[in-house]
Parts: C-alpha cells; sequence; structure tokens
C-alpha cells in the first residue's frame, strides 16, 4: 500500500510540475518590439561577489573561491523566453546557474515561433526551421542565449522560476568573469555574432516577469 501511495504521488507531482513549467502561448504578433540597450561604463566598475551565508542560495558566490566580476557594458533588455535551461555541475554553475534563450521583435511573436523548434544544452542555444518564417538573419539578431548571473537571492529565486513563454524584463551588466587560476569568462557585446562565444554573460541587478 504504501508503494501504490507512494507512484501516486510520484504521478501527481510529476503532473503538476509539467503544468507548472508549461510554455506560455499567446495570440499572434510580436510581443516585445523594443530592442536590447547597452552603454560604456567606467572600467573602474565591478563586483566581488559577497560571502555566502545560506547554503540554498543559488547566487551568492563566494569571494574566497577567486572570482571576481567586471563591468563592460551596462546592459538592459525587455524580451520574451524561449527557453530556460538549469545547471548544476560545470564550473560556470557556481556563477551562473540558468541560462535563459530569449527573443525580441520578430522572435517574440507567436506565428514565428510555433514554426521555430528551438532546445538548449551544453551552454548553446539551438534553432531549428524546415522553412524559414523569417528571413535567418533576423532570427539571429533578435535572439541570444544568455547566462544569468544572479546579484543576489531574490532574483536568483526569480530565475528559478521562470519558463518559456513569459516576458522578462532586467537590467544589468555584460560582464567578464576571471578567477585566480586564470580561467577566464567573458561576454559577447554584439548581438550580430553567432557560435562559441556569441552568448552574453550578464550580472543582473534587477529583474521581472512581465
Amino acid at each position: 500500500m504504501n508503494w501504490r501511495w507512494l507512484l501516486v504521488i510520484l504521478i501527481l507531482y510529476g503532473a503538476w510540475n509539467h503544468w507548472h513549467n508549461r510554455p506560455q502561448s499567446y495570440p499572434p504578433g510580436a510581443l516585445v518590439n523594443s530592442q536590447p540597450r547597452q552603454s560604456d561604463v567606467a572600467p573602474s566598475i565591478s563586483h566581488a561577489p559577497p560571502e555566502q551565508t545560506d547554503g540554498a542560495a543559488v547566487g551568492s558566490i563566494p569571494a574566497r573561491n577567486g572570482y571576481r566580476v567586471t563591468a563592460l557594458q551596462s546592459f538592459s533588455l525587455e524580451a520574451r523566453v524561449l527557453g530556460a535551461e538549469h545547471y548544476r555541475f560545470d564550473r560556470e554553475a557556481d556563477i551562473a546557474p540558468v541560462d535563459l534563450a530569449l527573443g525580441w521583435g520578430p522572435m517574440s511573436d507567436q506565428s514565428v515561433l510555433d514554426r521555430i523548434e528551438i532546445s538548449q544544452a551544453g551552454r548553446f542555444y539551438r534553432w531549428h526551421v524546415d522553412e524559414f518564417p523569417i528571413p535567418r538573419h533576423d532570427i539571429e539578431v533578435n535572439s541570444a542565449n544568455m547566462h544569468m548571473i544572479p546579484a543576489n537571492d531574490t532574483i536568483a529565486s526569480r530565475l528559478n522560476s521562470v519558463r518559456a513563454g513569459q516576458v522578462v524584463k532586467f537590467s544589468g551588466y555584460l560582464v567578464e568573469v576571471t578567477a585566480t587560476d586564470g580561467w577566464r569568462w567573458r561576454s559577447s557585446l554584439t548581438r550580430e555574432d553567432t557560435g562559441a562565444g556569441a552568448c552574453e554573460l550578464v550580472w543582473v541587478e534587477k529583474f521581472e516577469v512581465e
């Protein structure tokens, strides 16, 4: 009997989790018409992550680990979430545990997205089409995979709850992260690039779900 109850609980939890994390859809039409905004910042701006006070906090990275976060440009964006991927076992997960694939302009339009297959894995965002609903270049410059570094526990919690289809608005910095052993992770500063090194690495100071 105990095993039967456990099976029922697992089935119910799986059904709830599937419903809770289901992609959110909208009628046809672009949801976000604005473009990413970024500008130069003083090169002296940097963040040495605070000491971790709560072992469960995703975004609090102990300074003793040797990571340093330096702002390259200020950055803000309103976009539709095309996918959210959580990482736990790579080194980068110590800093950016969540990647968001984001789209704006035509890549926030449900009628366009219904014809594009989107996936995330290995810190990459990939898309596939059988027939282009919009020009290839429009897909490339109106969407991106972004590695999100939460500035505090509240933002970390919000990032953990994001699901595909939602519209989010955030601001912070495009950054470079370095460690004392020579390891480095640097953000792209343009939406025109593709492939390895094209993702944005974002220190997120404000984050809202619209």
